[in-house]
Parts: C-alpha cells; structure tokens; sequence
C-alpha cells in the first residue's frame, strides 16, 4: 500500500474529514514518527509495532566490480519491529489463504 493509497481509504472510511484533511493527518503522523526517529527516540504504536534506530559500526566493505578495499561510515538505520498483535494477525490472514488454497486444489 502506498501512502496515497492510505489516504484514499482513509478518506473512504471517514466522510466527515476532506482529502486534504486526512492527508495533512497523515503527512503529520509521518514527519512525527521520523522527527522523533532522527532525535534517537523509540515509537512504538500498541498492537502494530516499534520503530527504533540502531547504529551500524563502521567497517571496511568491497567494491563489487574491482574487489578494492572501501571504508564504510558507521551510520544510523531505522529499524521496524512489528508488535504481536500485528505478527498473529498476519499468520492468521496467511493460515486462512493457505486453507482456502488447499480448499481449491
């Protein structure tokens, strides 16, 4: 799903709100989580997930196309870890297409 896709289904869902409304909500959720991502804050949303930044040491890495030595920066990443809730919830959607399949064959 993209982000547009997310604010078309929200808008279907919430005819109360416009367009513009549910993407402002959106875009605002967005910029909040990453504004706190790039202070080093953990976000974690109950039943969906936790989203932290871990460091990556520095390191010496190749050049794929000559095999030279490169020196790789540490750096920060994002990293997403999903809740339990969401985890079940997928296994489940998963087990039920897997049966349906099954059903069919």
């Amino acid at each position: 799903m993209t982000k547009s896709e997310l604010i078309a289904e929200l808008s279907a869902a919430n005819p109360h709100l416009t367009g513009r409304d549910v993407e402002l909500i959106v875009a605002t959720i967005f910029n909040e989580i990453t504004a706190a991502l790039s202070r080093g804050e953990r976000v974690e949303l109950r039943g969906f997930g936790a989203f932290t930044v871990k460091r990556r040491d520095a390191r010496t890495g190749r050049n794929p196309r000559t095999g030279e030595a490169v020196p790789v920066d540490e750096k920060a990443v994002p990293f997403f870890k999903a809740g339990k809730e969401l985890r079940e919830r997928v296994n489940k959607s998963k087990a039920a297409r897997a049966s349906a399949e099954r059903a069919m064959a």
